[in-house]
């Protein structure tokens, strides 16, 4: 049985923001340590971004955006790091950064 999703989970930002989580999920950094910081703040992304959506006071949604912006550039500096050091493969590190930039926008959006 499909369900229907909430309100929030139609949004770009939402499916954005859970693409970014699976993308970085999939590249399988072969560093551990970058692996891990890199899913850790992907994930983060995705779940502080999903505390804010739905939140209706403003100075709990400025906080989880700005938990989830942080979370973001943590992301792509350790995909960028990844790819540096190979890591990760270089069309990952791409993928990863151009859907990143897009989804910072994003945020940048929500924030202001």
């Amino acid at each position: 049985m499909k369900q229907n999703p909430l309100a929030f989970q139609t949004l770009d930002s939402y499916i954005a923001a859970k693409e970014l989580a699976r993308r970085v999920h999939l590249a399988k950094i072969s560093d551990p340590e970058l692996r891990d910081q890199a899913t850790r703040a992907a994930k983060s992304t995705f779940l502080n971004l999903c505390e804010g959506l739905p939140n209706i006071t403003a100075p709990m949604r400025q906080k989880y955006f700005q938990a989830a912006q942080n979370s973001l550039y943590e992301t792509l500096g350790a995909m960028d790091l990844a790819g540096a050091i190979g890591a990760a493969q270089s069309d990952d590190v791409a993928d990863v950064q151009a859907l990143g930039g897009r989804l910072m926008q994003m945020m940048r959006g929500l924030l202001h």
